[in-house]
């Protein structure tokens, strides 16, 4: 393939085939880079502007095809574009360097851009023809399947990678009762994670409703004229009445073949680095383009291209290469990110794996065989830390002592020894959509002092491609800020120009107890879903009132709306408090006949008390009267508060046991029991070292010495484990409630939204000391301001769920209808689990 000349005439006309995302892109770069020199013409086979594929399930979660649209018509017209939609080009002359449209019109060309993307690549199934069967590739595809949604119940994807999980979330927002996916191959997304990585999203996809089949190939789609069922090659058969196929794409390379460009053997318009086709005029960018026997089929790569013919038409000089696939996505809520080289398997790297299949999270790192280099890994069900090991992995930047911190974070009061993102190097590639480096975004912060994320997107369009580098790009923000001195305001939201902190001091000075209250005073617009929940925690800590009460039950999380958790199927988890884990016989029973009573599925949870799943909302009152009665109270399951207090059995009957570990676990769960936060908290007593209540992995922990107690905090089990750290020691029962009494209300007065006790403590400047200097030194001068105040929180307590069953306002809550019968529908039905009935389920 010949490299020809590029960009020697002054105002070459340039027309452009395909008005997609790199249609549009390649527009923008060269406008940018030389506006008057080029004639810009393009043809789009799309009745509508340029709009954004990468979001398009987005579609059925209520965006419009306008919220969509990447520009619209006006955005040509003002940069002088001409747009021709519903045209596509169906005839090159590359003689007389001409291009012929549906609609008759010929056009002379300098330089031609082919930007025709990909189509979905259907398999020769017989019967896909059929009625009710769609692909999932434009927004007229949304709309047909929207029509067709209207009347079916069971539908089906074929396709278990990337595109056929979110085709699989997009029949999840139609609202059909059943989903299945179908994978021939034996994994989800066989070419982004591995086997271990693959079981994790399954078993988490399955939670949500998804019906996953793998190893599934599809012999035949039956139906007379529509489509009825699914016939397997393994003689199994599955019946639904929608079909939505996402097996892969297809490069649009007909209109090359047809002008006699050379395609590869399997489809696509081959190019150069400089990504010319045979015919040095003619460029060919996107999913249409075969470069180095290899099509791209993301967003990032695509601008790439887009950036590299609109350089080279401008007299610059760049080359495309091989192009670093890693990506992150969220799937139906599920984190899934690969980077690097993911698959490379011992002996030639050391491989370290975090898996918590509880929790549905996968963590993979591969590391060269002499520690010094991340190779790549993957991500499953948590991908916090994805653009951090993209970096390292990228910058070849040397590993820390300890390379599992990068995914596990510091513990036991380790250091975190990672590297941060300051340390990375100027011309690492932060975000790859738009190309813009770590260099560009800190040169706006330090020297154009651009300050906001919106203002940085709009200067350097950081972040306005897939979005997945947008924490990275606000880190370095605001860690250029702070390096150069000005302080840094991390405000709740655009409705609250305050922090988290300020907000919470302005509506204690002014007795704010609503939110909408909150919102008028301090605030603007109508609040959204960062700032509702914030406000209300903040009103809860503050005041300690019933969170439905004042018209607040508008801006709770769900679970906090109806006093419990949702699970799965739609149905509800009753946990009653069992303080300390210790619990009578008469109790015991009360739970087991109401469990019996009501059909519940029952279970003891690692914090010592009994859950019970699958209520109907419309029996929650019921239930909790006859527990309330009882003498239970509400566990607090589904709000961000204090959860439980594990306890071992102490001095009372273990041989070990120096102090009555339960009395005291029983009495400090009473004591902060319903006390509000900005994310839950536990805790735990244990009778002596042996630690048998796991105290050192909760928020506080309090643990028996010789001498007295020793008091731990800022501990976190889970996903990220890390040890709590001493804070007292061998003290006395009453300075350790004081203590304890001082830190909670610390940190609910200065933690940010959603932020753990471990997390607080590891992002707080001074660390432990300067934490141990304010609670127990009072080097602040605020212990005896912390002591009323978590007095007064105390003193407020009401159980939640007797004032709801007692209100009769409250209580009209808790039915899916006004309406709603008192008996239940007969078609209820039981599906046994391990000997239990467990949560109902409406019969379909």
């Amino acid at each position: 393939m010949e490299n020809g000349t590029i960009g020697q005439q002054p105002a070459s006309r340039v027309v452009v085939v395909g008005n997609g995302m790199v249609g549009y892109k390649f527009c923008e770069k060269l406008i940018a880079k030389a506006k008057e020199n080029f004639e810009i013409i393009v043809f789009g086979e799309e009745s509508r502007p340029a709009y954004d594929r990468v979001h398009l399930s987005e579609y059925f979660a209520g965006k419009t095809a306008d919220d969509l649209t990447i520009a619209p018509l006006d955005w040509y017209f003002n940069n002088g574009i001409k747009i021709y939609l519903s045209d596509p080009i169906t005839n090159i002359n590359r003689a007389n360097k001409t291009v012929s449209s549906h609609h008759g019109l010929t056009i002379s060309y300098d330089y031609l851009v082919l930007a025709t993307g990909s189509s979905a690549f259907v398999p020769p199934i017989p019967g896909v023809e059929k009625d009710g069967v769609f692909v999932y590739r434009t927004i007229e595809d949304l709309d047909l399947m929207q029509s067709h949604a209207k009347k079916a119940k069971k539908g089906a994807v074929i396709g278990g990678g990337l595109l056929g999980l979110e085709a699989a979330k997009a029949l999840l927002d139609l609202g059909l009762e059943e989903t299945h996916v179908v994978e021939f191959a034996p994994r989800l997304m066989p070419r982004q994670i591995d086997q271990a990585g693959s079981d994790i999203l399954k078993a988490k996809l399955e939670t949500l409703g998804l019906k996953i089949h793998l190893n599934k190939n599809t012999q035949e789609i039956a139906g007379e004229g529509i489509i009825n069922a699914m016939h397997f090659v393994d003689g199994s058969k599955l019946d639904v009445d929608m079909l939505v196929i996402s097996a892969g794409i297809k490069p649009r390379d007909e209109i090359a073949r047809l002008s006699g460009l050379e395609v590869g053997s399997r489809g696509g318009i081959i190019v150069n680095d400089k990504l010319q086709t045979s015919d040095p005029n003619i460029f060919a960018i996107g999913e249409c383009a075969l470069h180095d026997h290899m099509i791209y089929g993301l967003v990032a790569p695509g601008y790439e291209m887009a950036d590299i013919v609109a350089t080279n038409l401008c007299n610059g000089t760049k080359e495309f290469k091989a192009f670093d696939m890693s990506t992150k996505l969220k799937l139906i809520g599920v984190d899934v990110a690969s980077f690097g080289n993911a698959f490379i398997e011992e002996p030639d790297c050391q491989t370290i794996v975090y898996e918590n299949k509880s929790k549905g999270i996968y963590k993979r790192i591969n590391i060269s065989n002499d520690g010094q280099f991340l190779l790549g890994g993957i991500l499953v069900g948590d991908a916090e830390q994805y653009n951090m090991l993209l970096q390292t992995v990228n910058n070849k930047i040397v590993l820390p002592k300890d390379p599992e911190n990068l995914i596990l974070g510091a513990r036991g009061g380790a250091e975190d020894n990672g590297v941060g993102v300051l340390s990375l190097p100027d011309d690492a590639l932060i975000c790859s959509c738009e190309s813009v480096t770590k260099g560009q975004i800190c040169h706006e912060v330090s020297e154009n002092k651009i300050h906001t994320v919106d203002d940085l997107k709009k200067c350097t369009k950081a972040g306005t491609g897939c979005g997945g580098c947008v924490p990275m790009v606000k880190d370095l923000m605001l860690g250029t800020m702070k390096a150069q001195g000005i302080y840094v305001r991390n405000i709740v939201c655009e409705h609250f120009d305050y922090t988290r902190q300020e907000l919470f001091d302005l509506v204690k000075i002014n007795e704010i107890k609503s939110y909408e209250g909150v919102l008028d005073k301090f605030g603007h617009g109508d609040g959204c879903e960062v700032c509702k929940p914030a406000v209300s925690s903040i009103l809860a800590s503050l005041w300690n009132e019933m969170i439905l009460a004042k018209g607040n039950d508008i801006a709770q999380d769900s679970n906090d709306r109806f006093l419990a958790n949702i699970q799965k199927g739609g149905t509800y988890s009753v946990v009653p408090r069992i303080a300390g884990g210790e619990i009578t016989p008469e109790k015991l029973i009360v739970i087991g006949t109401v469990a019996q009573k009501y059909g519940l599925y029952t279970k003891i949870t690692g914090g010592q008390r009994i859950d019970m799943f699958g209520a109907h909302l419309n029996d929650l009152p019921a239930i909790w009267e006859e527990l309330i009665e009882a003498g239970f109270e509400s566990g607090h399951a589904y709000g961000k508060a204090l959860r439980t207090v594990k306890s071992c059995v102490g001095s009372t009957w273990c041989r070990f046991g120096l102090h009555d570990s339960v009395t005291f676990a029983v009495e400090i769960e009473n004591r902060y029991k319903g006390i509000r936060a900005p994310h839950k908290f536990k805790g735990g007593v244990s009778g002596c070292v042996r630690e048998c209540a796991e105290a050192q992995a909760k928020d506080f922990g309090i643990i028996a010495t010789e001498k007295g107690w020793n008091l731990y905090v800022c501990g976190n089990g889970g996903a990220k484990p890390q040890h709590a750290q001493l804070i007292a020691g061998d003290i006395s029962k009453e300075d350790c409630v004081k203590y304890l009494d001082r830190f909670l209300m610390f940190y609910i007065k200065t933690a940010e939204p959603l932020t753990r006790t471990a997390t607080w403590l590891n992002k707080m400047d001074g660390g432990i000391a300067y934490l141990k200097d304010v609670v127990v030194n009072n080097s602040l001068g605020i212990a005896e301001e912390l002591e009323q105040e978590m007095a007064g929180l105390i003193n407020n307590y009401k159980c939640e769920w007797k004032e709801a069953i007692e209100n009769d306002n409250i209580r009209q809550r808790f039915t899916h209808f006004v309406n709603a019968p008192e008996v239940k529908d007969p078609s209820v039905t039981f599906s046994p689990l391990r000997e239990q009935k467990r949560a109902l389920e409406w019969s379909k």
